[in-house]
């Protein structure tokens, strides 16, 4: 994403005057590729599809948030600002190809970013200057998405952008042609993935049995705000801040019609085997260190430097690794997907 170009088509939105709209925006390598899932089937070894993970490296299938606390139990991160040891994660895309096997899509950092693969993620005020958003609190999590739809759903942007071989498309984040359905042609410049998290939370509870309750998406913002924008419903009173992934999926080896369906189908699938695209979706684990998210937010930082913060450089990052621990092929051409009976 040319996240300056969003930032600015923001500001002319809202009526900003001259000046960059404040949004952390930093990158968070690659941790794992796994079959784990703390959230919807914590416990489950193997969970029932592929995701793929970043952040801190005490990421495993339970993380029961009564006993394991993110900062003290990890010993690196994979992301930017080394003391975000929170988890991020979503489904993994994979190419199938004319005859029959399956591959998976490698992804690729974002514009400006140096990383391996992974996640760019994205923290967003609210966008009147004046009001300060609350963080997160310790054993906060929250997922957006339905790994089970096989239709569009209510969740807003969570969506796919078929983007150009340089640079960026001008529409907004999520607005037309992004959609919530995988792009139907070759992308020269690959496809870019968005799960935008809701900015309203109850006040109370970290989590709720479908850990999407708790929070909401504020009243009297349309569905293209970014950052904590609107007015909070009054079941859910507290703004947060806005969490939003952004996933760079490199295609561009799999743009060769030979390997396409003879009829020419889009032949990408996500590690749900959900070929149309509406199964997408991102979890998230809080575990940033102490109040150094609440500071970050409150100096309104902007982009992958705060000088609030503490920093590793993107060779450290790229080093905080963990061994999968569901051992099945997830590099190679495979006759199907990890968990999916094809």
């Amino acid at each position: 994403m040319q996240w300056k170009a969003l930032a600015l088509a923001l500001l002319v939105e809202r009526g900003f005057g001259q000046g960059m709209f404040p949004m952390m925006r930093f990158s968070c390598s690659q941790l794992v590729v796994d079959r784990l899932d703390p959230l919807v089937t914590p416990g489950s070894i193997p969970s029932p599809h592929l995701h793929q993970i970043v952040g801190g490296n005490s990421f495993n299938a339970s993380m029961d948030p009564a006993t394991h606390d993110l900062p003290s139990s990890s010993t690196c991160t994979s992301c930017t600002f080394s003391e975000d040891f929170s988890n991020y994660w979503t489904a993994v895309l994979f190419f199938k190809a004319r005859n029959g096997t399956y591959k998976r899509v490698p992804q690729f950092a974002s514009e400006g970013l140096r990383a391996d693969g992974g996640i760019t993620v994205y923290y967003i005020p609210a966008t009147d200057a004046r009001t300060n958003v609350t963080a997160f609190k310790p054993g906060f999590r929250m997922l957006v998405g339905d790994a089970a739809a096989t239709a569009p759903g209510t969740a807003r942007k969570v969506c796919h952008r078929c983007m150009p071989k340089t640079g960026d498309n001008s529409n907004i984040n999520c607005g037309p042609p992004d959609s919530q359905a995988l792009p139907t042609g070759m992308c020269a410049g690959g496809i870019r993935s968005v799960i935008t998290f809701p900015t309203c939370w109850d006040g109370v509870n970290t989590d709720s049995p479908d850990h999407m309750s708790h929070v909401a998406y504020p009243e009297g913002s349309s569905e293209n705000d970014v950052g904590a924008a609107g007015n909070c419903p009054a079941t859910h009173p507290v703004k947060i801040p806005q969490v939003m992934l952004e996933v760079m999926w490199d295609t561009r080896p799999f743009n060769d019609k030979n390997l396409w369906p003879e009829d020419g189908s889009q032949p990408f699938v996500w590690s749900t085997g959900d070929k149309d695209g509406y199964s997408q979706h991102g979890d998230y684990v809080f575990g940033w260190e102490g109040d150094s998210l609440q500071r970050a937010m409150n100096a309104r930082c902007n982009g992958a430097v705060c000088n609030v913060l503490k920093t590793q450089s993107s060779e450290a990052a790229m080093k905080c690794t963990k061994s999968r621990v569901v051992e099945e092929d997830i590099d190679g051409w495979t006759k199907s997907i990890p968990g999916q009976a094809m």
